[in-house]
């Protein structure tokens, strides 16, 4: 796969596949789209975008996806349980503040925050998509703006 970041086209298709990738997200699609030369107008909405990509399937679907997983294969059932208590210990913080929490919890750029655990929490609180989807999505722009600072040198994390 290392080709496809040989070719503007290629960095542009890897930056959106890394940032739809769970843990890494955006997060690490923008310092490796750079280290790639790809410029950050180009990065950034992509990383954006890619991010994106699976939240509205992680809220709609992921419950079910937790019970067919726990049925057709039991063995994963310790993996699942948990996703959903590592969700369910952060429901509390983000559920106390509601729209901002979702995204405050979405835009800091540590580890086990981000977009896809935003999803999940937003999926067990039973938020409806209409109501999660923008806050998820301010955050993920937020974070894609503290990650560009620090990736360009512009802000510095001791």
């Amino acid at each position: 796969m290392s080709f496809l970041w040989n070719t503007f086209f290629g960095k542009i298709l890897m930056t959106l596949l890394v940032s739809m990738v769970p843990v890494i997200e955006l997060r690490g699609a923008i310092p490796i789209a750079t280290a790639h030369g790809l410029e950050p107008y180009v990065s950034i909405p992509v990383a954006i975008i890619g991010n994106l990509i699976p939240v509205p399937f992680i809220i709609i679907f992921i419950k079910k996806i937790f019970a067919w997983i726990r049925k057709v294969m039991p063995k994963l059932d310790g993996m699942v349980t948990k996703l959903e208590q590592r969700a369910e210990s952060k429901i509390d913080t983000v559920q106390k503040y509601a729209f901002w929490g979702l995204f405050v919890f979405v835009a800091i750029p540590l580890p086990g925050t981000g977009a896809w655990t935003g999803a999940l929490i937003a999926a067990m609180m039973d938020m409806p998509l209409k109501r999660a989807f923008p806050s998820i999505a301010l955050g993920v722009l937020a974070a894609g703006v503290i990650v560009t600072l620090v990736t360009y040198g512009v802000v510095w994390i001791i």
